[in-house]
C-alpha cells in the first residue's frame, strides 16, 4: 500500500525511514506557493545560483541543491538546504551550507580557464542504499568532455564514476554523439534503489536535429544498473519549441526526470524563447511518462529516420497555463519532498538563474501531488 493511503503520521514514518515505494498515478498538481533566494545570496563564500538539480533526503530532512557553475564563480558544488513549507504556504528556502565537489584526487574541479576535467553538474539523486549522491553532467565539445555520472559522498568526496555507453562519448570536430551542453539533465534512482534512470536533454547527432518551433525531437532515456550496465533505453518524444522567438534563440529540452516505478516516470520539459529585448519566456510542462510498450533502443545506433515506438507521456501540468502560478523562470530541477498535512506528497521545482541578476531569479515552487 502506498503511504498516501495510510494515516499521515504512519506515512511520515515510512517516508522518513526511506522505505522504497512506487508512486501511484498522479492526478494533478496543485500550486501552493514559491520561495525566492536573492541573486546576491552568499553561502560559505560562494554565490548561490545556477540551481539545476534537487533531491530531498528523508533521513535528515535536508535538500541537496546542485549548482551548474562550472567552477567559474566558485568550485563546482551543491548546497544543503532547508525548505520550510506546509499545505498552504511556502515560507522559506534557506541554503545551510555549500559543499565542494571533489575529484578522485581530492581536489576541487577546475574551470575552463585552467582547463582539465571541467564539469557542468546538472542533475542529482540520493542513493537510497548508501546515502551517497549520484550526479550527472553536460557535454563540453570544445574541451572534449563527455556527459558523465559521478558518485560523491554528502561531504563532497569522490566515491566513484559510472561508465556510460560509447554512444554518449563526445567527438570534437564531428557531428557524432552528444551535442554541446545537451547532456545528462535528468537522473533518478528507481524507488527500490536497484537501478538508475539517466535522461539526455536533447537528441544525439545520430538521432536527428534538436527541437524547432515546427517539430519536436527525441532524447534518450536510459535505465542502468548500479554498476552501469544498460538495462534498457527508450526514445523520449520531446515537444516542439512552444512559441516563435522574436530574439536570437529558442529551445526545448528534457530538464529533469523522476522514476515512479519500473516503467513510469515524471518528466520536466523546459522550453525557452528569447524576445527581441533579450528577455526569455519559459514554458514549463510536467508529464507522467510510461515505457511500457515502448521499443528498447539500446542497440539502435541512430534513431533518425527510424520507426521506433517511443515512451508514452501524459500532460500533468502546463505551468504557463495556470494563472495561479504566474510567470516562471528557468525551471531545471524537480524532486518529491515530505508529506503535506493532507497526506499527499509534495513536489518542488527549482529555477536556474544562470547567474543573470538583471532578468532572472532563483526560486522554488511548491505543489501538492494530487492522487
Amino acid at each position: 500500500m502506498h503511504s498516501a493511503a495510510l494515516p499521515a503520521f504512519l506515512a511520515g514514518i515510512l517516508v522518513a525511514a526511506g522505505a522504497a515505494q512506487a508512486e501511484p498515478a498522479i492526478g494533478g498538481l496543485r500550486y501552493i506557493g514559491r520561495a525566492t533566494v536573492p541573486n546576491d545570496a552568499m553561502v560559505d563564500g560562494t554565490l548561490v545560483g545556477g540551481l539545476s538539480g534537487l533531491a530531498y533526503d528523508p533521513k535528515t530532512g535536508l535538500w541537496y541543491v546542485l549548482s551548474d557553475d562550472r567552477s567559474d564563480k566558485a568550485p563546482a558544488r551543491f548546497y544543503a538546504a532547508e525548505l520550510t513549507y506546509g499545505g498552504e504556504a511556502f515560507t522559506e528556502a534557506r541554503m545551510v551550507r555549500a559543499v565542494t565537489l571533489k575529484t578522485a584526487g581530492g581536489q576541487p574541479y577546475p574551470n575552463r580557464k585552467t582547463g582539465g576535467d571541467v564539469q557542468d553538474p546538472e542533475s542529482i539523486s540520493i542513493d537510497p542504499q548508501t546515502g551517497n549522491l549520484w550526479w550527472g553532467t553536460e557535454a563540453d565539445r570544445k574541451l572534449g568532455i563527455s556527459p558523465a555520472v559521478h558518485i560523491s559522498t554528502p561531504e563532497g568526496a569522490a566515491a566513484g564514476e559510472i561508465a556510460m555507453p560509447a554512444m554518449f562519448t563526445v567527438h570534437p570536430g564531428e557531428e557524432r554523439g552528444p551535442r554541446d551542453n545537451l547532456g545528462f539533465e535528468g537522473l533518478s534512482f528507481s524507488p527500490d534503489g536497484r537501478s538508475v534512470w539517466v535522461a539526455m536533454e536533447s537528441a544525439l547527432y545520430e538521432d536527428g536535429p534538436v527541437a524547432t518551433v515546427d517539430a519536436g525531437t527525441t532524447a534518450r532515456l536510459t535505465r542502468i544498473s548500479r554498476d552501469g550496465e544498460v538495462i534498457a533505453q527508450y526514445a523520449y518524444p520531446l515537444d516542439p519549441i512552444q512559441a516563435k522567438p522574436t530574439g536570437k534563440s529558442a529551445d526545448n529540452g528534457l530538464s529533469e526526470f523522476i522514476a515512479l516505478d519500473d516503467t513510469r516516470g515524471l518528466a520536466l520539459e523546459r522550453s525557452g524563447v528569447e524576445g527581441a529585448d533579450g528577455i526569455w519566456t519559459l514554458y514549463i510542462r510536467v508529464y507522467e511518462t510510461d515505457t511500457a510498450g515502448a521499443a528498447d533502443v539500446k542497440d539502435v545506433p541512430a534513431l533518425a529516420g527510424t520507426e521506433i515506438r517511443p515512451v508514452s507521456k501524459r500532460l500533468v501540468l502546463d505551468l504557463s497555463k495556470d494563472p495561479a502560478i504566474g510567470r516562471v523562470d528557468n525551471i531545471e530541477a524537480m524532486s518529491f519532498g515530505p508529506l503535506l498535512p493532507n497526506g499527499h506528497r509534495s513536489l518542488v521545482l527549482a529555477s536556474d538563474n544562470n547567474f543573470n541578476p538583471a532578468s532572472q531569479v532563483t526560486e522554488f515552487l511548491l505543489f501538492d501531488v494530487l492522487p
